[in-house]
């Protein structure tokens, strides 16, 4: 993910004040390549829904933060779940199954929508809670010690979720708080700049989780797989098609597609949303010329917009032979 410099708010370190937490993120990935926020805590405290810096990228009554991953297929290779702070484990809870909501079978996850998770005391009052981990993953136990970065289990697909990542959430006294802006609990907009992260990292307002090459516009199912992308595709496939998988989309973002080919331009389109998505995705080509397509190597481009500039570009190649 290739984010613009001008649109990702970077979290500014401040000075810690006495007692405050320190955390890392609680995912063992790259948030500028792989995983991504896909919802923070909600900062209205009526019924509206507002992330810390006043935008969408949250819902009603939202908890935590979101670390997700961008597709069930790396889920299910295994991404460990660490300890964003040292502490003490409390309770665990590691039995229940891996299925998204909205599913076939999906169970009843009333008053257990975590799911699979630890809940970790850190002192003072302090507190940090991991939802959605994988069924028989969760490697500690109650009372045992953990140290920061410690491997505690996997991201799973438990509990009320539909689709990969794990809920953190942070808790002071039994009180939530927002790591980005944990003065700041029932507003947003705050110039403090503290934040309780270890090291500052984009809380990024939307952007693009992956993008591919098809012979034809891919079922959502899988492109949120990660079995969508065709790296070689025969010169007589039926199109040639480039699509977007991205998330935090608002009205009003346009979304570009571009393809370029062994003679030059084959394709662009830019498409405008016309309503809020947490999760989206995008697509566009052509259709096989008479006698097939001219072999070799097409480079697809995808854009996201918002406001007249650049929030996100991934790029994106295949072979015709």
């Amino acid at each position: 993910m290739i984010r613009n410099g001008a649109i990702a708010i970077l979290s500014l370190a401040a000075t810690m004040a006495a007692g405050d937490i320190l955390l890392i993120p609680p995912l063992d990935c790259d948030l500028t390549q792989t995983c991504y926020i896909q919802q923070g805590v909600d900062h209205d405290p009526g019924s509206g829904a507002q992330d810390f810096l006043c935008g969408r990228l949250t819902y009603d009554g939202h908890k935590g933060t979101d670390f997700a991953l961008p597709s069930l297929a790396m889920q299910a290779e295994g991404v460990d779940v660490i300890a964003a702070a040292p502490g003490t484990v409390r309770g665990v809870r590691n039995d229940m199954a891996d299925v998204l909501q909205g599913m076939p079978g999906a169970p009843d996850v009333a008053d257990r929508e975590c799911g699979n998770g630890v809940v970790v005391s850190h002192g003072d009052g302090w507190e940090t809670q991991y939802c959605h981990m994988k069924q028989g993953s969760v490697v500690v136990q109650t009372g045992q010690r953990v140290v920061m970065g410690q491997v505690m289990g996997q991201v799973g697909l438990s509990g009320q979720t539909q689709f990969p990542h794990v809920h953190l959430s942070v808790r002071k006294d039994g009180a939530v708080v927002d790591p980005f802006a944990p003065d700041a609990p029932n507003a947003c907009g705050d110039a403090s700049g503290k934040t309780l992260w270890n090291t500052p990292f984009a809380f990024v307002p939307g952007g693009l989780i992956s993008a591919g090459f098809s012979d034809a516009v891919p079922e959502y199912a899988a492109i949120k797989a990660g079995t969508a992308a065709r790296q070689t595709m025969p010169a007589t496939a039926p199109g040639l098609v480039v699509w977007g998988f991205a998330f935090g989309g608002r009205v009003g973002d346009s979304v570009t597609l571009a393809i370029r080919g062994p003679q030059g331009e084959v394709f662009t389109d830019t498409q405008t949303l016309d309503r809020d998505q947490a999760q989206l995705f995008r697509a566009g080509g052509r259709r096989v010329p008479p006698g097939g397509w001219p072999r070799g190597d097409y480079a697809g481009t995808v854009e996201m917009r918002r406001d007249g500039q650049t929030l996100d570009v991934q790029t994106t190649t295949v072979t015709l032979d």
